[in-house]
């Protein structure tokens, strides 16, 4: 049972509470969390995500009927406690079935490009999913940083976390950077592309490097281009003209990660 712990406890019945309101705007506002500071995680996943990777939640938010069978875990992990009527869940999710507990956590403080680490540039990838899936696989197969120019989704926007699974915790992520900027790295960029380069199977990939990822249209800019130290191509044998990029960088980057 959650009732009794230490972390005090608030009830809130109303839609027009501040917090609700924070909380409305978080969910349905992909840049909101610049304003305010703060990211909603909505939902057990993401926020047993935040909990392993030693982060510590400003706010706790449970349904009233979840509220009595919250895990002690959970319960205790933040600093402060709400508990909402269910009637207001749909207020404050972005999900066609609302769950039933969140956190909202401090966004993290920004950090600068560091030079020498193995990383992903994400240059003008516009796709919540395909954002929040190259993430993924940047934290599966070793690259920690994920350098998003201008032009790509926000990093912190409730879609990209959804779809991240948590990997957002176990990355530095630089976002709003100049493609002028990327000359402060000391590791090798490498460019997908459907023309130029020879395949993938067929390159010595260098490790570390930041392989570049680019516009789902339009791929990588003739200026990211043309910073690429090596350039390949993934072989289709099945005869498409091109994969999504979330499928692209998975496959890039897991060759990176066996020394292909």
């Amino acid at each position: 049972m959650s009732s009794g712990f230490a972390v005090p406890v608030s009830h809130v019945t109303s839609r027009d509470n501040p917090l609700i309101k924070e909380l409305r705007k978080l969910s349905q506002d992909s840049t909101a969390y610049r304003k305010q500071g703060r990211v909603w995680l909505e939902g057990d996943h993401l926020c047993r995500a935040a909990l392993l990777r030693g982060l510590k939640p400003a706010v706790a938010v449970f349904s009233e009927s979840f509220w009595p069978l919250a895990p002690a875990e959970w319960a205790q992990a933040a600093i402060k406690n709400i508990v909402i009527s269910d009637a207001l869940l749909p207020e404050i999710s972005g999900l066609e079935s609302p769950a039933r507990m969140g956190f909202v956590l401090e966004l993290p403080a920004a950090t600068a490009l560091r030079p020498d680490a193995a990383s992903v540039i994400l240059d003008r990838v516009q796709d919540a999913g395909n954002v929040g899936s190259i993430l993924r696989s940047a934290a599966a197969f070793g690259f920690g940083q994920i350098i998003a120019l201008k032009g790509t989704a926000a990093l912190w926007s409730p879609k990209v976390l959804r779809a991240g699974m948590g990997a957002h915790f176990a990355l530095q992520l630089v976002e709003g950077v100049a493609p002028e900027a990327l000359a402060g790295l000391r590791v090798p960029i490498v460019v997908t592309s459907s023309h130029h380069g020879s395949f993938l199977h067929q390159q010595q990939l260098p490790m570390p490097c930041a392989w570049a990822m680019g516009h789902e249209g339009q791929g990588v800019s003739d200026e990211l281009m043309a910073r690429a130290a090596l350039k390949v191509r993934i072989d289709q044998p099945g005869g498409e003209e091109s994969l999504n990029v979330a499928a692209a960088a998975a496959i890039c980057l897991y060759a990176s990660s066996l020394g292909i």
